[in-house]
C-alpha cells in the first residue's frame, strides 16, 4: 500500500485539495497521512483544524510552525520551525510521497524537509505568477524540488517545462478547486444568510485582501484607501474573509475591525467560512473585491465580477470577470466597482468559461499518484532542454 502524505495549512489550500485528500482515503490501495499545519493551528485564524476533523478525516501528524508576530523575522522562524516538525513527521510517518498544493512559506518548509528523506513530492498548481508576493519564488522553488507536477492551464505546463522540467511528468488536469463547485449541494441564499447572520435583501459583496509581501509598508495605506471607497456604496452588504498569515497582515485584520465596529449595519468580518459557505458565497453575491486567487480561480465558474486590487495577482491568467486596478486610489476603485456592477458588464460575462478548467481534475491527480511510478529515477532529476 502506497503511503501519501498530504499537507494543509490554511482553510484556502484545504478547500482545493479536499476531494484529492478524500479520493486518497476512500483508494484502498493508497494510506492518507494527513499533515496539518500553519493557520489550521492558530485559534486566531479561526482554528480551522476543527473543520478537517468534522469532515472525518484522520490527521497522522500536525506540524506547529507559526511564531505569533507578522513581521519579516516571524515569518523565516516559522519556516525554520516548519522544516523542524516536517522532518519529525517525515521520520515516523516514513511516507512514499508527499502532494502539496500552492506557493506558501508552509509550503516552502514541508517539500525542503522532503529532500533529505529523498521523498518524491507531487506540486498542484505550479508553474503561475503572481508577481506582487513572496510566494512566485516560493513557488518556483517548490517546483524545482518537486518530481510531479499538476498545472491547471496549457500556458502553466509549458512553463514548469520551460524550468528544466520534464515533460512526462508535467500533468495538465486543471484546478482542483472547481471539483467543489461542481462536487458540494451549495446553500441558497435564503439559508446562507441565515448561517451566517447577514440580511436576505441586500447585495452581499464579497472582500478579502491580503498583503503584498514584495512592498514594504504598503499594507496600511493600501487597506485605507479601498475600505475610504467601498464606503460610498450604501446598498452593499460587505461580508469580510481574514488575510492570511502573511508579513504585516495585522494592520490589514485591525482596519477591517475597525470598518465592521462601525458599519455593523452594512458589514460582517469571518475568521473563516469553510468551503460549503464560502462557494455558496460566491454564488449569490453581487461582485468580489480585493486581491485573492479564488478571485480569479472559483469566481469565474459563477461568472462573479471581481475588482482585482494591486499586484499581488499580478500575472496570473485571468478571465474576462476580472477588473484589474493596479493603483490603489480611492477612485479607481470606485470606477471599477462602480463597472463591475453595472448590467452591461454583467451580461457580458453569460457565455465566459473558466480558465482553470472543468470538473475532474480531482480524480485525475488521485489516479495519477495511485500509479505513476516512483523508482530512483525520477528522484534524480535531470535539467530537460527545450530544442529551438
Amino acid at each position: 500500500m502506497r503511503k501519501v502524505a498530504v499537507v494543509t495549512g490554511s482553510r484556502a489550500d484545504y478547500g482545493l485539495l479536499y476531494w484529492i485528500i478524500k479520493g486518497i482515503h476512500n483508494e484502498r490501495k493508497l494510506k492518507l497521512q494527513l499533515i496539518v499545519t500553519g493557520m489550521h493551528l492558530s485559534p486566531k485564524f479561526g482554528l480551522t483544524v476543527r473543520d478537517i476533523e468534522r469532515d472525518g478525516f484522520p490527521i497522522a501528524k500536525k506540524v506547529k510552525m507559526l511564531v505569533s508576530s507578522d513581521t519579516e523575522e516571524a515569518i523565516a522562524k516559522s519556516m525554520g520551525r516548519g522544516m523542524i516538525g516536517f522532518a519529525q513527521a517525515y521520520r515516523s510517518l516514513k511516507p512514499d510521497i508527499v502532494v502539496v498544493l500552492g506557493d506558501r512559506f508552509e509550503v516552502f518548509s514541508a517539500v525542503a524537509a522532503a529532500l533529505p528523506f529523498r521523498i518524491p513530492v507531487a506540486h498542484i498548481h505550479g508553474g503561475e505568477s503572481t508577481e506582487g508576493a513572496i510566494d512566485e519564488s516560493m513557488r518556483h522553488a517548490i517546483t524545482k524540488m518537486s518530481h510531479i507536477h499538476f498545472v491547471a492551464t496549457e500556458k502553466y505546463r509549458k512553463r514548469i517545462i520551460q524550468m528544466g522540467e520534464s515533460p512526462k511528468n508535467v500533468f495538465c488536469f486543471g484546478s482542483p478547486g472547481i471539483d467543489n463547485i461542481y462536487n458540494l449541494d451549495l446553500m441558497n441564499k435564503g439559508r446562507l444568510c441565515d448561517e451566517l447572520g447577514i440580511p436576505n435583501d441586500k447585495k452581499i459583496d464579497i472582500f478579502t485582501y491580503h498583503p503584498v509581501t514584495l512592498e514594504k509598508n504598503t499594507s496600511l495605506p493600501q487597506i485605507s484607501a479601498i475600505l475610504d471607497a467601498i464606503k460610498n456604496f450604501k446598498d452593499i452588504y460587505w461580508v469580510f474573509t481574514l488575510t492570511n498569515a502573511d508579513t504585516h497582515g495585522r494592520a490589514i485584520i485591525k482596519k477591517i475591525k475597525e470598518f465592521v465596529h462601525n458599519f455593523p449595519e452594512k458589514s460582517r468580518l469571518f475568521a473563516s467560512l469553510g468551503q460549503l459557505k464560502y462557494l455558496s458565497l460566491l454564488k449569490h453575491a453581487s461582485l468580489m473585491v480585493g486581491n485573492s486567487s479564488s478571485g480569479l480561480i472559483e469566481a469565474p465558474s459563477f461568472k462573479l465580477p471581481v475588482v482585482n486590487i494591486g499586484d499581488r495577482q499580478r500575472g496570473r491568467i485571468r478571465g474576462p470577470n476580472v477588473i484589474d486596478v493596479q493603483e490603489c486610489r480611492k477612485e479607481s476603485i470606485v470606477k471599477a466597482i462602480n463597472k463591475a456592477l453595472s448590467p452591461d458588464f454583467k451580461k457580458s460575462l453569460k457565455k465566459m468559461e473558466n480558465p482553470y478548467g472543468k470538473p475532474g481534475s480531482s480524480i485525475r491527480i488521485v489516479e495519477k499518484i495511485r500509479t505513476v511510478s516512483l523508482q530512483e529515477n525520477l528522484l534524480k532529476k535531470k535539467f530537460y532542454e527545450i530544442m529551438h
